[in-house]
């Protein structure tokens, strides 16, 4: 398989980005910075320097490391959006790799570390109080620009620019791609033979399972 590229790496901690409709501040660690270092280390359960402002939504074994491609901010800026990488979360901005060729279960090697492609990212109402612009969830949902997330199955230190490698990818496994629009929004991922496939995914994270059952 063709290595990626790593363009960047991002961290944050939570912070207040806004006011909810209930006047209550809103606490997320969506706004993330580049990490400057040639490396960083990768845990079973996060980046070091990352966290999450509500660990019973975001992170977890499942979603340790947020992938987002790269090339997506073309498109987001051509739609209005005031981005550049790194803009919507990400942990990792990539080249060479976007949702409808990543597959579900695809092993990934960074560095020392071994990763895998556990679900898709579901936009939430946070995503628009960080851009500063309401329908930005609904682009998302609407392109199918969501980027992934990967668990751990190794923990290891990787390099913040550069190469990381797909390793391992199974032809039946659904993709990124699929697995979004069979929760969230059109596309192939409606058609009720890739609804199936998505729902017998051997490693499609429980989060999404769920999100899919209902």
């Amino acid at each position: 398989m063709e290595p990626l590229t790593v363009l960047g790496v991002f961290v944050g901690q939570p912070r207040v980005i806004g006011v909810g409709g209930d006047g209550r501040p809103v606490t997320s660690a969506i706004g993330k910075e580049r990490v400057t270092e040639p490396s960083v280390a990768v845990g079973p359960r996060t980046i070091a320097g990352d966290a999450q402002a509500d660990p019973t939504v975001h992170g977890g074994p499942d979603k340790v490391v947020y992938a987002y491609p790269a090339p997506h901010y073309a498109h987001w800026r051509a739609a209005g959006f005031a981005l550049d990488v790194g803009g919507l979360g990400e942990n990792v901005a990539v080249v060479g790799a976007a949702e409808h060729d990543v597959r579900i279960g695809d092993v990934w090697r960074w560095g020392d570390a071994l990763l895998q492609v556990s679900q898709p990212r579901s936009p939430c109402y946070k995503l628009a109080l960080h851009v500063g612009r309401r329908g930005a969830g609904r682009e998302m949902v609407r392109t199918g620009r969501s980027g992934w997330y990967l668990r751990v199955l190794s923990p290891g230190i990787a390099p913040t620019a550069g190469v990381i490698e797909r390793i391992g990818s199974d032809p039946t496994e659904p993709t990124v791609a699929e697995a979004f629009a069979a929760v969230v929004g059109p596309g192939p991922g409606r058609d009720d033979l890739v609804a199936a496939r998505v729902r017998g995914s051997a490693h499609l994270a429980a989060q999404w399972r769920a999100a899919l059952a209902r």
